[in-house]
């Protein structure tokens, strides 16, 4: 009954969030445009499944994937555990060792899992005639979101300041810019944001949480938050630095020939 309940519940809340969107569409359809809804049967069982499928997206969220991201974070972080497998004690970053290889590959799979990135690469290697290919974007992006999420858990570990990290990132991120080609620097900066999207958040917010709240000396609430900007900030380095590194076989292979 608590599954029903709670399904219902989610329900109704996805409904009083998703409302004010559609009746923005429509209004503007009806209103300013002065056109009738195309296809309104589609568009009705369009909105339906879109309902349904953020309800049980919720859903599964509180049932699964935030307990088990804080599940895996505190058993990675038992002082047993800690001391079996690496040999330090609680509180040394060496003894994370797991905790870093988790958050990189967890960052990894489900970056490369994330709707928004498929479809902004699928979408970029269409209007670019194949000029960048989409599963390489992806593998770039993902690369990116799993060394930032390792090096954010590191920080989360040795309790150093967020905003050290975030500026020495953007100042790298403004000098790629200036050398990176003009092709992919607005997608570079678009797939930073699509990272952080349905699948990663949850995961990664759940983790952090987890890792703030096990290790000792940490603050859930100062030191839990901060994985999902080094999870938007390192894919925008890792694509230009992609970008950088293409085009710079490309010229070689020019001036080679």
């Amino acid at each position: 009954m608590d599954i029903v309940s709670g399904f219902f519940t989610a329900l109704l809340n996805s409904l009083r969030d998703i409302m004010p969107i559609m009746a923005i569409l429509i209004g503007f359809q009806l209103l300013v445009l002065r056109k009738p809804v195309p296809n309104p049967q589609r568009v009705i069982v369009g909105f339906i499944a879109v309902l349904l499928g953020i309800t049980l997206f919720i859903q599964g969220l509180e049932m699964a994937l935030f307990p088990l991201g804080e599940l895996m974070a505190s058993q990675l972080t038992d002082s047993v555990f800690i001391f079996q497998s690496t040999g330090y004690t609680a509180g040394e970053w060496q003894g994370y060792v797991w905790v870093y290889v988790f958050a990189g590959a967890i960052g990894f799979a489900t970056t490369l899992a994330e709707p928004s990135l498929i479809a902004v690469a699928t979408k970029a290697e269409q209007i670019s005639a194949g000029g960048i290919n989409a599963l390489g974007l992806r593998l770039a992006v993902a690369f990116g979101v799993a060394i930032g999420i390792a090096l954010g858990t590191y920080r989360i570990v040795i309790g150093t300041e967020l905003w050290l990290y975030i500026i020495t990132g953007y100042v790298i991120v403004l000098i790629q810019t200036t050398r990176a080609p003009k092709l992919m620097i607005g997608l570079a900066y678009d797939s930073g944001g699509v990272t952080t999207s349905t699948v990663t958040v949850p995961l990664v917010t759940a983790l952090g949480l987890g890792l703030a709240s096990s290790v000792p000396g940490r603050n859930p609430l100062i030191d839990g938050f901060g994985l999902i900007a080094f999870a938007s900030l390192f894919p925008i380095i890792a694509v230009l630095g992609y970008a950088q590194l293409a085009d710079w076989r490309t010229r070689n292979k020019h001036n080679t020939d």
